[in-house]
Parts: C-alpha cells; sequence; structure tokens
C-alpha cells in the first residue's frame, strides 16, 4: 500500500505541475502599432462678426439715446430772468457732449429765447446768455468751441404766442439745431 500511495502521490504532484505550468506560461499577443487613418478635418469656423456698435443718431443724423430711436432733448428751459441750466438737463446735456466728441465733423446752432416780458434789448442779451450757458457746458465737456454758434432771438420767435404764464415758461428756452 505504500507504493499505491506513493504512486497516487506522484501522480497527484506530477498534476499539480502541469497545471501550475499552464498558468503562468499563458502568451500574451504582442502589441500592435495602431493604423492612422488620415481624416480630414473641417476648416473651423470664421470667427462671428462684432456686433453693430448700438446708433447714436437717426437717419437725420439727430443725436438719440444709444440704441433707441428716442431723441435726445434738444431744447432746454429757464428760469424768469434767469441762464442757469436746470440740473435736470444736465445727463441730456452730457449725452450732447458725448455725440459731438464722437462726430467731430458736426456742429450745432444754440438759439437762446425769452418770453415778451422786458425790453427788446434785454431780451436778446437774456437769450444770448442762454445760449452761452449751454455753450460753456458743451465747451466744459470737451467739445470745440468751432462746433458751436450761439444766436439769440429774445421774444421774436416764441414757442407759445399766448401771453401767460405756461406760454412764457415755454418761450424762455435754448435750443439746439444740429448741422
Amino acid at each position: 500500500m505504500t507504493k499505491h500511495w506513493l504512486r497516487s502521490l506522484f501522480v497527484i504532484m506530477l498534476a499539480g505541475l502541469v497545471f501550475a505550468g499552464c498558468a503562468t506560461t499563458s502568451e500574451t499577443p504582442e502589441p500592435t502599432e495602431p493604423v492612422e487613418v488620415d481624416v480630414e478635418e473641417p476648416p473651423p469656423p470664421p470667427p462671428p462678426e462684432p456686433p453693430e456698435p448700438p446708433q447714436d443718431q437717426n437717419d437725420e443724423g439727430i443725436p438719440v439715446y444709444l440704441g433707441t430711436n428716442r431723441l435726445l432733448p434738444r431744447t432746454f428751459y429757464f428760469d424768469y430772468d434767469r441762464a442757469v441750466i436746470d440740473p435736470d438737463d444736465l445727463s441730456a446735456l452730457e449725452m450732447h457732449a458725448t455725440f459731438l466728441n464722437n462726430h467731430r465733423d458736426r456742429s450745432i446752432v444754440l438759439e437762446g429765447h425769452c418770453d415778451e416780458r422786458g425790453t427788446r434789448e434785454y431780451n436778446l442779451a437774456l437769450g444770448e446768455n442762454r445760449a452761452n450757458a449751454v455753450s460753456t457746458f458743451l465747451t466744459s465737456a470737451g467739445v470745440y468751441s468751432r462746433q458751436i454758434e450761439t444766436v439769440s432771438y429774445g421774444e421774436e420767435r416764441p414757442a407759445d404766442p399766448g401771453h401767460s404764464d405756461s406760454a412764457w415758461t415755454r418761450n424762455r428756452r435754448a435750443v439746439m439745431n444740429y448741422r
């Protein structure tokens, strides 16, 4: 029995060696070189066109609020017997100054007006002072003085021909006209 037992042990060891040898000697496939395929790349898309800057004037060349068709105010009203710009008008005047600075080829005429009260000479002088007040603001904002012309009409060209406080209020003004 010892022989038989030794023979069985030998067969089991031999079988173990065969199985162990098979597990460690497996072949791995050799790596293959990648195949290069010529693929045409599509051309890059063209760069997007820059957006047009917002328009600062309408078709007639009159300044508008940026990106809209709303005209900037061009009539500026004054208190009785005064030539001081109303603080509410400063932002519109700043936009006009920016427009004129960006368009050095453009010019304006500032008309000074008064109501019917006062002498003709006094009203002409007051109308001139009103036009000059607007002109001074614009030149202090960088507008060239050669772009600005002033004229006074005094009481000669009323916006409202009436003889009331509301009519006189509409007549005390400086009007900006673009050329």
